[in-house]
């Protein structure tokens, strides 16, 4: 229990399944204070069932996750983002039919019945000073979007909630080399300004250059651990996911 207690996420034995077919087999991770951790792996290794089921999306055969030594698998999502963790999901997910602004709001819909509404007005305006391209589009539709604004929209909706941890799913999904480069640097900032992050990409290159540590899934199962240093020198991982001969 002692190490659970000093990590923000700690998963323990996690299964999950889809009907008869398991996508996680007993995963067990950490993520420390103020790290940024990878998690690498082929399309179908269960990178995004981990971070749907951290989030409440799905809920766990067996196993445990912790958030500050709190147990939280199985708790609805609402009660999960309430405790200080948010999704930025794989695809990016905005709300096509609504503003950029609304989506921004949409993101802080449960801090509305705590917070002012000059509270939340200073987080929207702080969402418009790290993105100044999306504060002249606030009243645009967010489906009208390009793939590297719409980006930034979901960025800026995951950070309204005032998260502790910040779950960052294929952000690179779909995006020209230049739009990565600065999405890459943003979640950089982001863990600098105190945010913990847990990241799953298949970028892995560009991830393990701004990851602390970082894990290795395959078909479910978590196959390597080590300092993001460490891996992005290793024989396997160079050949598996690095594309170098």
């Amino acid at each position: 229990m002692k190490n659970i207690m000093q990590n923000v996420l700690g998963i323990e034995g996690l299964d999950v399944r889809y009907g008869r077919v398991q996508a996680l087999i007993n995963v067990s991770l950490h993520v420390k204070q103020g790290e940024v951790v990878v998690v690498v792996g082929s399309n179908g290794a269960g990178k995004t069932t981990l971070l749907k089921t951290v989030v409440g999306l799905l809920k766990p055969a067996s196993g445990s996750i912790f958030f500050h030594g709190e147990r939280i698998s199985g708790r609805p999502v609402h009660a999960v983002v309430r405790k200080g963790i948010s999704l930025i999901p794989e695809g990016r997910m905005v709300f096509g039919d609504q503003t950029v602004l609304e989506n921004l709001l949409l993101g802080a819909y449960w801090r509305q019945r705590k917070m002012s509404r000059q509270e939340i007005d200073r987080s929207v305006d702080d969402c418009f000073a790290r993105f100044p391209a999306l504060k002249d589009r606030r009243n645009q539709l967010a489906g009208s979007l390009s793939g590297g604004l719409q980006q930034m929209v979901a960025i800026s909706r995951g950070l309204m909630s005032k998260p502790m941890l910040l779950l960052v799913d294929e952000p690179s999904l779909g995006l020209a080399p230049i739009v990565i480069e600065e999405v890459f640097k943003t979640i950089r900032e982001l863990n600098e300004e105190g945010i913990t992050i847990l990241l799953v990409e298949q970028m892995a290159t560009l991830a393990l250059q701004i990851a602390k540590r970082g894990y290795v899934l395959e078909h479910g199962t978590v196959v390597m651990e080590d300092t993001a240093e460490e891996l992005i020198k290793n024989n396997y991982i160079i050949e598996s996911y690095l594309g170098k001969d």
